[in-house]
């Protein structure tokens, strides 16, 4: 079982990057947050790491925090959330945020995160709100430190924009931000980006 990474970003996508360790390039799948979380190609990088072993498959799942790993392995828990769709719920809400829609049973915030319908959303917070309250309790008021437009600026230039263009792009998107997921707004981006 894999648990952790350490290497030289050689590839990095919005949901994917390879890390090289010792001339092993890994696949692993990653939240937007992490994405933006990574340094550049070329750089090292290290991340917390879920294995997940299928019938005809290995995949690894990877964190920047601690946080997004808990929360992480508890969605994929709940019946009926997989790996991929856990890791698509972490794209459209951050971790501590997660934690506290769930702990207050806020169904209509949760069923704003792309991939959670309102049975998902529900079946969350039955199954989670125990396991999750302390780290909604952690959280506090949910800090608001650049926002979704800051963390999108953030993923552009890691992906290998200049922060001109980034902030351009995201200036371009401000007035149509309002509570759309980071994961739309980038792919909003990339597009308005390559033209």
């Amino acid at each position: 079982m894999i648990a952790r990474l350490a290497g030289t970003v050689v590839e990095k996508g919005p949901e994917e990057a390879v890390v090289d360790v010792g001339g092993v390039g890994y696949l692993v799948h990653v939240s937007l947050a992490t994405s933006a979380a990574l340094p550049g190609v070329g750089e090292r990088a290290a991340l917390r790491i879920f294995t997940n072993v299928k019938e005809d498959a290995l995949d690894l799942f990877g964190f920047a925090t601690e946080d997004e790993e808990s929360v992480f392995r508890a969605l994929i828990e709940v019946k009926g959330v997989g790996p991929r769709a856990a890791q698509k719920v972490l794209s459209g809400i951050e971790p501590r945020d997660l934690a506290q829609a769930i702990a207050q049973g806020d169904v209509a915030r949760l069923t704003k995160v792309p991939g959670v319908g309102k049975k998902t959303a529900e079946r969350l917070v039955v199954e989670l709100k125990e396991k999750l309250s302390v780290l909604a309790r952690a959280a506090g008021p949910a800090p608001k430190a650049g926002g979704v437009l800051g963390q999108l600026e953030q993923a552009l230039v890691n992906l290998g924009y200049k922060p001109a263009q980034a902030e351009a792009a995201v200036e371009a998107l401000r007035g149509e931000a309002e509570g759309k997921p980071l994961d739309e707004l980038l792919r909003e981006a990339l597009k308005r980006l390559r033209g």
